[in-house]
Protein backbone atom coordinates (compact mmCIF):
# COMPACT_ATOMS: atom_id res chain seq x y z
CA UNK A 1 0.00 0.00 0.00
CA UNK A 2 1.12 3.61 -1.07
CA UNK A 3 1.76 5.84 1.60
CA UNK A 4 -0.92 8.70 1.84
CA UNK A 5 0.33 12.07 1.51
CA UNK A 6 0.21 15.06 3.60
CA UNK A 7 -0.10 18.64 1.79
CA UNK A 8 1.38 21.45 4.53
CA UNK A 9 1.11 23.99 2.20
CA UNK A 10 1.41 26.68 4.60
CA UNK A 11 3.83 25.31 7.48
CA UNK A 12 2.81 26.65 10.97
CA UNK A 13 4.88 24.12 13.25
CA UNK A 14 8.56 25.66 12.84
CA UNK A 15 9.75 22.84 15.43
CA UNK A 16 8.93 20.07 12.90
CA UNK A 17 7.77 18.15 15.68
CA UNK A 18 4.12 17.28 14.47
CA UNK A 19 6.00 16.47 11.11
CA UNK A 20 8.09 14.01 12.69
CA UNK A 21 4.37 12.33 14.01
CA UNK A 22 3.01 12.18 10.72
CA UNK A 23 6.11 10.83 9.17
CA UNK A 24 6.31 8.56 11.61
CA UNK A 25 2.55 7.31 11.54
CA UNK A 26 3.56 6.49 7.47
CA UNK A 27 2.71 9.61 5.95
CA UNK A 28 4.61 11.05 3.32
CA UNK A 29 4.91 15.14 3.89
CA UNK A 30 4.80 17.46 0.68
CA UNK A 31 5.70 20.91 2.47
CA UNK A 32 5.09 24.94 1.24
CA UNK A 33 8.47 26.92 1.10
CA UNK A 34 8.42 29.16 3.89
CA UNK A 35 6.31 29.38 7.19
CA UNK A 36 2.79 31.15 7.81
CA UNK A 37 3.86 33.97 9.47
CA UNK A 38 6.09 34.95 6.71
CA UNK A 39 3.39 34.67 4.10
CA UNK A 40 5.94 32.81 1.70
CA UNK A 41 3.14 30.76 0.20
CA UNK A 42 0.21 33.31 -0.49
CA UNK A 43 1.55 33.33 -4.25
CA UNK A 44 1.15 30.09 -4.74
CA UNK A 45 -1.76 28.66 -6.68
CA UNK A 46 -2.49 25.52 -4.72
CA UNK A 47 -5.57 24.66 -6.37
CA UNK A 48 -3.17 23.83 -9.26
CA UNK A 49 -0.93 21.39 -7.08
CA UNK A 50 -3.94 19.12 -5.64
CA UNK A 51 -4.54 15.68 -7.23
CA UNK A 52 -5.15 12.58 -6.58
CA UNK A 53 -2.17 11.82 -4.59
CA UNK A 54 -2.93 14.17 -2.14
CA UNK A 55 -5.11 12.46 0.75
CA UNK A 56 -4.92 15.13 3.08
CA UNK A 57 -4.24 19.09 3.11
CA UNK A 58 -2.95 21.22 5.98
CA UNK A 59 -3.08 24.92 5.91
CA UNK A 60 -3.85 28.21 7.50
CA UNK A 61 -5.98 31.04 4.81
CA UNK A 62 -4.47 31.02 1.65
CA UNK A 63 -7.40 33.66 0.59
CA UNK A 64 -5.25 35.20 -2.67
CA UNK A 65 -5.86 32.06 -4.06
CA UNK A 66 -8.48 29.70 -2.39
CA UNK A 67 -9.08 25.94 -3.19
CA UNK A 68 -11.66 25.49 -5.56
CA UNK A 69 -14.53 23.02 -6.18
CA UNK A 70 -12.37 22.60 -9.11
CA UNK A 71 -9.28 21.61 -7.48
CA UNK A 72 -11.50 19.67 -4.75
CA UNK A 73 -12.35 17.66 -8.10
CA UNK A 74 -9.26 16.65 -9.04
CA UNK A 75 -8.49 15.46 -4.89
CA UNK A 76 -10.35 12.53 -5.79
CA UNK A 77 -8.53 11.31 -2.75
CA UNK A 78 -8.76 14.00 -0.80
CA UNK A 79 -10.00 12.89 2.95
CA UNK A 80 -9.63 16.15 4.80
CA UNK A 81 -8.67 19.94 4.62
CA UNK A 82 -7.27 20.50 8.01
CA UNK A 83 -6.95 23.98 8.94
CA UNK A 84 -4.81 25.53 11.41
CA UNK A 85 -6.78 28.75 11.84
CA UNK A 86 -10.89 29.41 13.41
CA UNK A 87 -11.69 30.55 9.43
CA UNK A 88 -12.21 28.02 6.76
CA UNK A 89 -13.23 31.22 4.02
CA UNK A 90 -10.45 30.23 1.21
CA UNK A 91 -12.21 27.15 0.90
CA UNK A 92 -15.21 25.98 -0.77
CA UNK A 93 -17.07 24.38 1.69
CA UNK A 94 -19.97 23.61 -0.30
CA UNK A 95 -17.69 21.67 -3.12
CA UNK A 96 -16.39 20.01 -0.13
CA UNK A 97 -19.57 19.08 1.83
CA UNK A 98 -21.11 17.66 -1.70
CA UNK A 99 -17.71 15.54 -2.15
CA UNK A 100 -17.92 14.41 0.85
CA UNK A 101 -14.61 16.06 2.04
CA UNK A 102 -13.98 17.11 5.68
CA UNK A 103 -12.69 20.23 6.57
CA UNK A 104 -12.01 20.49 10.32
CA UNK A 105 -10.78 23.84 11.87
CA UNK A 106 -8.99 25.10 15.05
CA UNK A 107 -11.10 26.97 17.12
CA UNK A 108 -8.54 27.47 19.96
CA UNK A 109 -9.16 29.43 23.30
CA UNK A 110 -5.98 31.10 22.92
CA UNK A 111 -7.06 32.16 19.39
CA UNK A 112 -10.44 33.41 19.72
CA UNK A 113 -10.35 34.83 23.22
CA UNK A 114 -7.17 36.93 22.02
CA UNK A 115 -9.80 38.55 19.34
CA UNK A 116 -11.88 39.59 21.75
CA UNK A 117 -9.44 40.79 24.29
CA UNK A 118 -7.78 43.04 21.41
CA UNK A 119 -11.75 44.35 20.28
CA UNK A 120 -11.99 44.91 23.97
CA UNK A 121 -8.90 47.02 24.11
CA UNK A 122 -9.77 48.63 20.41
CA UNK A 123 -13.01 49.72 21.94
CA UNK A 124 -11.10 51.48 25.26
CA UNK A 125 -8.78 52.92 22.67
CA UNK A 126 -11.03 54.82 20.67
CA UNK A 127 -13.65 55.99 23.31
CA UNK A 128 -10.75 56.89 26.11
CA UNK A 129 -8.86 58.39 22.71
CA UNK A 130 -5.32 56.63 24.30
CA UNK A 131 -3.20 57.40 21.78
CA UNK A 132 -4.10 61.07 21.62
CA UNK A 133 -3.72 61.45 24.81
CA UNK A 134 0.00 59.88 24.45
CA UNK A 135 1.16 61.57 21.88
CA UNK A 136 -0.12 65.03 23.15
CA UNK A 137 1.61 64.90 26.02
CA UNK A 138 4.98 63.44 24.55
CA UNK A 139 4.66 66.96 22.19
CA UNK A 140 4.45 69.19 25.28
CA UNK A 141 0.90 69.36 26.17
CA UNK A 142 -1.17 68.60 29.01
CA UNK A 143 -5.23 68.50 29.28
CA UNK A 144 -7.30 69.43 26.35
CA UNK A 145 -10.95 69.66 26.19
CA UNK A 146 -10.16 67.56 22.46
CA UNK A 147 -9.17 64.79 24.74
CA UNK A 148 -12.11 64.24 26.60
CA UNK A 149 -13.26 60.81 27.06
CA UNK A 150 -16.51 58.56 26.74
CA UNK A 151 -17.21 56.69 29.82
CA UNK A 152 -18.76 53.24 29.01
CA UNK A 153 -20.95 51.84 31.57
CA UNK A 154 -23.78 52.80 33.46
CA UNK A 155 -23.12 54.98 36.73
CA UNK A 156 -25.71 55.33 40.15
CA UNK A 157 -25.83 59.11 39.36
CA UNK A 158 -28.26 57.97 36.47
CA UNK A 159 -25.82 58.27 33.77
CA UNK A 160 -26.94 54.89 31.67
CA UNK A 161 -23.49 53.93 29.78
CA UNK A 162 -23.30 52.86 26.09
CA UNK A 163 -25.05 50.29 24.29
CA UNK A 164 -22.79 48.10 22.52
CA UNK A 165 -23.87 45.65 19.27
CA UNK A 166 -22.57 42.30 18.70
CA UNK A 167 -22.71 40.75 15.37
CA UNK A 168 -22.28 37.29 15.66
CA UNK A 169 -22.94 35.62 19.44
CA UNK A 170 -20.23 32.46 18.44
CA UNK A 171 -17.55 31.93 20.85
CA UNK A 172 -15.80 35.65 20.18
CA UNK A 173 -18.84 37.94 20.58
CA UNK A 174 -20.16 35.56 24.09
CA UNK A 175 -16.03 36.46 25.07
CA UNK A 176 -16.35 39.85 24.48
CA UNK A 177 -19.92 39.96 26.07
CA UNK A 178 -18.13 38.55 29.36
CA UNK A 179 -15.72 40.99 29.41
CA UNK A 180 -17.81 43.72 29.25
CA UNK A 181 -20.35 42.68 31.80
CA UNK A 182 -18.55 44.12 34.56
CA UNK A 183 -18.74 47.76 32.90
CA UNK A 184 -23.06 47.43 33.57
CA UNK A 185 -23.27 48.60 29.75
CA UNK A 186 -26.00 47.55 27.81
CA UNK A 187 -25.19 44.23 25.33
CA UNK A 188 -27.11 43.64 22.52
CA UNK A 189 -26.47 41.39 19.86
CA UNK A 190 -27.80 40.40 16.01
CA UNK A 191 -27.25 36.56 15.41
CA UNK A 192 -30.11 34.58 13.56
CA UNK A 193 -28.44 31.09 14.09
CA UNK A 194 -28.31 31.32 18.16
CA UNK A 195 -30.60 30.11 20.63
CA UNK A 196 -32.36 32.49 22.81
CA UNK A 197 -30.77 30.76 25.83
CA UNK A 198 -27.47 31.82 24.93
CA UNK A 199 -28.30 35.19 24.70
CA UNK A 200 -29.67 34.93 28.17
CA UNK A 201 -26.45 33.16 29.58
CA UNK A 202 -24.46 36.09 28.58
CA UNK A 203 -26.62 38.50 29.85
CA UNK A 204 -26.99 39.69 25.53
CA UNK A 205 -30.40 41.60 24.60
CA UNK A 206 -31.25 39.83 20.92
CA UNK A 207 -32.02 42.21 18.50
CA UNK A 208 -32.42 42.20 14.50
CA UNK A 209 -29.42 43.74 12.36
CA UNK A 210 -30.68 47.01 11.64
CA UNK A 211 -32.14 47.29 15.35
CA UNK A 212 -28.54 47.14 16.29
CA UNK A 213 -27.00 49.53 14.10
CA UNK A 214 -29.55 52.22 14.81
CA UNK A 215 -29.21 52.03 18.58
CA UNK A 216 -25.70 50.54 19.17
CA UNK A 217 -22.58 52.85 20.22
CA UNK A 218 -20.22 50.94 19.95
CA UNK A 219 -20.64 47.80 16.80
CA UNK A 220 -18.20 45.14 16.56
CA UNK A 221 -18.32 42.48 13.94
CA UNK A 222 -18.16 38.80 15.10
CA UNK A 223 -19.48 36.60 12.61
CA UNK A 224 -18.20 34.29 10.14
CA UNK A 225 -17.48 34.94 5.90
CA UNK A 226 -20.22 33.38 4.01
CA UNK A 227 -21.97 34.65 1.18
CA UNK A 228 -24.79 35.84 3.29
CA UNK A 229 -21.67 37.82 5.19
CA UNK A 230 -20.06 39.24 2.72
CA UNK A 231 -20.71 42.77 2.24
CA UNK A 232 -23.07 42.61 4.93
CA UNK A 233 -21.88 46.74 5.91
CA UNK A 234 -21.77 49.18 3.45
CA UNK A 235 -23.19 52.63 2.79
CA UNK A 236 -26.53 51.95 3.75
CA UNK A 237 -25.57 50.48 6.98
CA UNK A 238 -23.70 52.81 7.91
CA UNK A 239 -26.49 55.43 7.39
CA UNK A 240 -28.40 53.47 10.05
CA UNK A 241 -25.91 54.46 12.86
CA UNK A 242 -25.40 57.23 15.37
CA UNK A 243 -22.60 59.91 14.66
CA UNK A 244 -21.16 59.30 17.32
CA UNK A 245 -20.75 55.70 16.62
CA UNK A 246 -17.97 53.52 17.02
CA UNK A 247 -17.36 50.69 14.61
CA UNK A 248 -14.98 47.66 14.82
CA UNK A 249 -13.99 44.77 12.43
CA UNK A 250 -12.05 41.92 13.70
CA UNK A 251 -13.31 38.95 11.86
CA UNK A 252 -13.02 39.28 8.25
CA UNK A 253 -12.50 42.07 5.68
CA UNK A 254 -14.88 40.94 2.93
CA UNK A 255 -17.28 41.91 4.94
CA UNK A 256 -17.38 45.23 5.42
CA UNK A 257 -17.28 47.93 1.86
CA UNK A 258 -14.40 49.93 2.84
CA UNK A 259 -14.93 52.29 0.42
CA UNK A 260 -18.37 52.93 2.29
CA UNK A 261 -16.58 53.00 5.72
CA UNK A 262 -14.05 55.25 4.54
CA UNK A 263 -16.56 58.25 2.88
CA UNK A 264 -18.26 57.24 6.70
CA UNK A 265 -15.39 58.40 8.48
CA UNK A 266 -14.49 60.95 5.96
CA UNK A 267 -18.33 62.73 6.45
CA UNK A 268 -18.56 62.19 9.93
CA UNK A 269 -21.95 59.69 9.33
CA UNK A 270 -19.96 57.54 12.14
CA UNK A 271 -17.21 58.54 14.81
CA UNK A 272 -14.40 56.68 14.35
CA UNK A 273 -13.89 52.74 13.70
CA UNK A 274 -10.97 50.12 14.15
CA UNK A 275 -10.40 47.55 11.51
CA UNK A 276 -7.60 44.54 11.84
CA UNK A 277 -8.85 42.76 8.71
CA UNK A 278 -9.30 44.23 4.93
CA UNK A 279 -10.59 42.72 1.84
CA UNK A 280 -7.47 42.63 0.70
CA UNK A 281 -4.47 42.26 2.56
CA UNK A 282 -1.69 43.64 3.42
CA UNK A 283 -4.05 46.80 2.52
CA UNK A 284 -2.83 49.02 -0.09
CA UNK A 285 -0.80 51.84 0.80
CA UNK A 286 -2.88 54.01 -1.34
CA UNK A 287 -6.09 52.65 0.86
CA UNK A 288 -7.92 55.98 1.64
CA UNK A 289 -8.76 54.21 5.36
CA UNK A 290 -4.83 55.01 5.88
CA UNK A 291 -5.38 58.56 5.55
CA UNK A 292 -8.39 58.98 8.73
CA UNK A 293 -5.82 60.19 11.12
CA UNK A 294 -7.21 59.13 14.63
CA UNK A 295 -10.29 58.37 13.09
CA UNK A 296 -9.56 54.56 12.23
CA UNK A 297 -7.12 52.31 14.52
CA UNK A 298 -5.98 49.76 12.10
CA UNK A 299 -4.07 46.78 12.49
CA UNK A 300 -2.15 43.93 10.71
CA UNK A 301 -4.62 41.16 10.93
CA UNK A 302 -3.04 40.15 14.37
CA UNK A 303 -5.28 40.21 17.21
CA UNK A 304 -5.05 36.93 17.14
CA UNK A 305 -1.69 36.89 17.38
CA UNK A 306 -0.35 36.60 20.90
CA UNK A 307 2.76 35.00 22.74
CA UNK A 308 2.48 31.68 24.14
CA UNK A 309 -0.99 31.40 21.74
CA UNK A 310 -1.51 32.39 18.50
CA UNK A 311 -1.78 29.31 15.98
CA UNK A 312 0.66 27.68 18.16
CA UNK A 313 -2.18 25.29 19.92
CA UNK A 314 -4.00 24.80 17.18
CA UNK A 315 -0.97 22.55 15.61
CA UNK A 316 -2.03 18.56 18.04
CA UNK A 317 -5.51 19.61 17.05
CA UNK A 318 -4.96 19.95 13.16
CA UNK A 319 -2.27 17.26 13.31
CA UNK A 320 -5.01 14.86 15.36
CA UNK A 321 -7.85 15.95 12.96
CA UNK A 322 -5.54 14.64 9.92
CA UNK A 323 -4.42 11.22 11.66
CA UNK A 324 -8.20 10.63 12.80
CA UNK A 325 -9.04 10.82 9.38
CA UNK A 326 -6.46 8.91 7.57
CA UNK A 327 -7.56 6.38 9.75
CA UNK A 328 -11.06 5.88 8.34
CA UNK A 329 -12.66 7.96 11.78
CA UNK A 330 -14.10 11.22 12.58
CA UNK A 331 -11.91 13.92 13.74
CA UNK A 332 -13.38 17.19 16.06
CA UNK A 333 -13.65 20.25 14.86
CA UNK A 334 -15.80 19.00 11.95
CA UNK A 335 -16.64 22.61 10.52
CA UNK A 336 -18.87 20.76 7.10
CA UNK A 337 -21.11 18.38 9.66
CA UNK A 338 -23.05 17.55 6.91
CA UNK A 339 -20.82 16.23 4.68
CA UNK A 340 -19.92 13.16 7.91
CA UNK A 341 -22.24 11.19 6.02
CA UNK A 342 -20.95 11.29 2.81
CA UNK A 343 -17.56 11.10 4.10
CA UNK A 344 -18.14 7.83 6.08
CA UNK A 345 -19.69 6.30 2.70
CA UNK A 346 -16.38 6.74 0.79
CA UNK A 347 -13.75 6.17 3.79
CA UNK A 348 -15.24 5.33 7.01
CA UNK A 349 -13.27 2.69 9.21
CA UNK A 350 -10.59 2.45 6.06
CA UNK A 351 -7.64 3.45 7.21
CA UNK A 352 -4.64 4.27 4.88
CA UNK A 353 -1.50 4.37 7.76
Amino acid sequence: MNKPTVFIYTPVDESGESHRRLEEAGCVLKLGSGFWKDFAAEDRNIAEELDETIHALMSVANRRKPVTREALTAAENLRIISKYTIGVDDIDVEAATELGILVTHCPTEANWGGVAECAMAMMLDLLKKIRQRDRHVKEGGWRHESLEGTYLGARQDGYAGLTVGIVGLGRIGTRLADLLAPWRVRIIAADPYVDLDKFIHHGVERVDLDTLLRQSDVISLHCNLTEETRNLIGEAEFAMMKETAVFLNTARGPMVDEDALALALERDTIAAAAIDVFAVEPIAAQSPLLGMGDKILVSPHAVGYNRDSGLGPSIPWATEAVLAALQGQVPEHVYNKDAIDKWLDRFGGVSVI
